[in-house]
């Protein structure tokens, strides 16, 4: 038990670790635009770097961790994380503040390509939901620290203090990951991925996000049209050569089991509404209703506080009520909050901003936990590195799609931007919620079928 609670800790500063920044970055996207004296539109690179970089190399990682073993992957990625914060808060330009991202989302795509993976088995099976629940509780107590720790550090320091508050909490995660995390959990049955399947995947996802960013800013049709027809070619490669591995680096096998596959697409829904709003209302905040950066990201703080109370519930109630129906109740409630906030009043008191946050963050946080342990749990015990993967992968589908969407809308309705984000996300949680309780009609997992006592 204690070598248990150690390596829980170690997990949730790892992963919190790389919330934290995220959180950090989003809030302050116009002050750091401002600074470094580039548009809106293009502050978001800040963003996507750091995202793109963790979509091309999450699942080799995670397939890495199969073979290698989680804590090595999961160790390394917080050393390249913490190096790379230090990076960012020497960064003297834009471009070196991007490139730094960059490799900041390599070392979290370790992290986060592993995350789930170690706790599947740090816990034991019955408390899975319990477990993820936690997870969520980390992620959103990271969420709420980040607005509130962006709000304070840009009142008082400039804006590169905001990375490097990341370094002695990376020291701390790197001391309690090498002292408690086992060496390889699941033993070293997986097949080391071909650097020719990493490449395909890299071009198949890097093109795909690239071509969705170009659109967004304006690029040449004909740059466009090379970048789309590269990555079909990739991608179209990439899946023929997968379909014949025995231990695929794209996890078909776990694409055909139903209750995935659905839970994987639900993900996508709710990670782009989420990411689309997250970043349309710090300027939605500042610039249309005219809040200071201080007193917007206490407001957004809103969000994230109630997720600490509403996932771990949401966690327990795993395998006593049904994932499908948790999910879909809590993507619906999530969309009715997004589209509140987008019809806010035109002088809007902190009140009527706080209540509608608070119904989107309670309707996320009701989804996640219940999500993230259907989606795990259906997978076989020895392609949980897959899974956790996957689960990764279409988390940060949804985030840098919703990215690139807040930009592709600065450039096409510069003057109801935000607004707008916030109706298009409120629908990509409606679909998400209908696409959730698709799961009711699939047979759930045994790891999350509550067993009745025996009688004597």
């Amino acid at each position: 038990m204690p070598r248990r609670l150690g390596a829980v800790v170690a997990v949730a500063f790892g992963v919190g670790l790389s919330v934290l920044d995220s959180a950090i970055a989003n809030v302050a996207l116009p002050t750091l635009g401002a600074e470094l004296g580039v548009s809106a539109a293009d502050s978001v690179w800040i963003v996507n770097a750091y995202q793109l970089a963790i979509m091309v190399s999450v699942l080799p990682l995670a397939a890495l961790g199969e073979t290698l073993g989680y804590r090595k992957i999961y160790v390394g990625g917080l050393a390249l994380f913490t190096l790379a914060s230090a990076g960012c808060a020497l960064a003297g330009s834009f471009a070196a503040l991007v490139l730094a991202r960059a490799v900041q989302g390599f070392g979290a795509a370790a992290v986060t390509s592993v995350n789930t993976t170690l706790i599947r088995f740090i816990y034991p099976r019955a408390a899975l939901g319990r477990g993820m629940g936690i997870n969520a509780t980390v992620v959103a107590v990271s969420s709420v620290a980040g607005p509130a720790l962006a709000a304070a550090i840009l009142s008082a320091a400039p804006w590169p203090w905001l990375f490097a508050v990341n370094i002695p909490v990376g020291i701390v995660a790197l001391g309690l990951s090498a002292k408690y995390l086992p060496q390889n959990p699941v033993g070293s049955a997986g097949h080391r991925p071909r650097w020719r399947d990493m490449a395909l995947n890299a071009l198949t996802f890097g093109l795909l996000m690239a071509s969705v960013e170009g659109a967004s800013h304006g690029w040449d049709g004909r740059v466009l049209a090379a970048c789309l027809l590269v990555m079909l070619a990739a991608g179209w490669r990439f899946v023929r050569s997968q379909r014949r591995e025995e231990h695929p680096l794209l996890p078909l096998d776990l694409l055909r089991i139903p209750v995935f596959s659905v839970s994987v697409a639900t993900s996508v829904c709710s990670y782009l509404a989420q990411m689309l709003s997250m970043v349309a209302l710090p300027f939605y905040l500042q610039h249309t209703l005219g809040y200071d950066e201080v007193a917007a990201g206490l407001l957004l703080t809103a969000w994230p506080a109630v997720i600490v109370v509403v996932a771990p519930a949401a966690g327990m109630l795993v395998g006593r009520l049904h994932p499908g129906a948790l999910g879909g109740t809590g993507l619906a409630a999530m969309a009715a909050g997004l589209a509140a906030l987008a019809w806010l009043p035109d002088e809007p008191s902190a009140a009527d901003i706080v209540w509608r946050l608070v119904v989107g963050g309670a309707g996320f946080a009701l989804f996640q936990s219940p999500n993230n342990s259907l989606l795990i749990a259906s997978a076989p015990p020895e392609r949980s590195g897959s899974a956790s993967g996957m689960l990764a992968t279409a988390r940060l589908t949804g985030q840098t799609t919703g990215a690139a969407l807040m930009a592709l809308l600065f450039h096409t309705l510069p003057d109801a931007s935000t607004r707008a984000a916030l109706f298009v996300a409120a629908a990509a949680a409606a679909a998400g919620s209908g696409v959730s309780f698709l799961r009711l009609s699939l047979p759930l997992p045994e790891a999350l079928v509550r067993r009745k006592p025996n009688k004597v």
